[in-house]
């Protein structure tokens, strides 16, 4: 089954019947605990709230929220609460981890603690998920939140870890698009545009399994009919990638925020490569949004236990 939307994503999770233990990483943020609530409502999770208490209390209050049912942890300092649900998966307790309102970069470094974090399955980047304003399907933005200036077998990893992510939502055949500001390799001047050709002749030669990749290209022609009939362009990525590369994480953060901020697009967002779960929803991101960053982190648990 192809997975089409983000609807359709929390459907297919809530029609499982799996419940996961959620805990949430400095978790007092308006938005952070009502999309935690109404996955507990639907049966999705059993959120752990760890993070400043007092805090939780206070935003409860505000939202009329009724927080006696869950397992709740005191812990003022974000990274101190990002340590302790650490723990949490480590013994058992927890399946799957979530960013409360605590920077990326701390987060990530307590995942990563050789001492006290979980090895990761292979380098860590964040995919984002949402719905397709122009197409009736998902589509796939990576990376807009982990790797700055990926070099090339870097771009490379990051786009496994996506196609991984197509591969849980059903999407056969993914159609990726390596972005640069142009659809012509200049070297040196843009190196971005040459990383992109390199990767998409990888896809030539079955690096990247079924997946058809496609690059430089710009992100009209990635997504635009339009521009692909303008540029006279004939390529089977044209103006229908499922799954869009930013060459770095200004790019791929400018574009992400851009989708939700200024078109109100609901997005999806996790880490891929890491062994824990984890929900990497933007800290402005809506209650909704957060949501469904909690059913994709979900299904990538479903899985990868299926695949293992």
């Amino acid at each position: 089954m192809t997975i089409r939307s983000l609807e359709q994503l929390a459907g297919h999770m809530l029609g499982l019947k799996i419940r996961t233990r959620l805990a949430v990483a400095a978790c007092a943020e308006d938005f952070v605990i009502q999309a935690c609530l109404a996955a507990y409502e639907k049966g999705l999770v059993d959120p752990i709230f760890v993070g400043d208490q007092d805090k939780v209390t206070k935003i409860a209050e505000r939202l009329g929220a009724d927080m006696s049912p869950f397992e709740r942890h005191h812990e003022t300092e974000p990274a101190a609460a990002v340590d302790l649900c650490i723990k949490l998966y480590k013994a058992g307790d927890a399946g799957a981890i979530m960013k409360g309102k605590v920077n990326t970069d701390v987060l990530l470094r307590g995942v990563l603690n050789k001492e006290t974090g979980v090895p990761p399955t292979g380098v860590l980047s964040h995919v984002g998920v949402f719905n397709a304003p122009c197409h009736d399907k998902l589509m796939i933005l990576t990376d807009a939140g982990i790797n700055i200036a990926p070099n090339l077998q870097r771009k490379a990893d990051i786009l496994r870890n996506a196609l991984k992510v197509a591969g849980a939502l059903g999407i056969e055949a993914p159609r990726v698009a390596m972005l640069a500001a142009t659809e012509k390799v200049i070297y040196p001047a843009m190196p971005a545009t040459l990383d992109a050709q390199m990767v998409a002749k990888m896809g030539e030669q079955g690096e990247f399994g079924d997946a058809l990749v496609a690059g430089p290209f710009a992100l009209d022609l990635a997504v635009s009919a339009r521009a692909v009939e303008c540029k006279g362009v004939d390529n089977p990525v044209a103006g229908n990638a499922d799954v869009l590369v930013a060459p770095d994480i200004e790019s791929g953060n400018i574009l992400y925020k851009a989708l939700t901020s200024m078109m109100n697009i609901e997005m999806a967002g996790i880490v891929a490569g890491s062994s824990v779960p984890v929900v990497l929803p933007s800290r402005g991101d809506t209650d909704r949004t957060k949501f469904y960053s909690i059913a994709l982190a979900t299904l990538m648990a479903v899985s990868s236990k299926e695949a293992a």
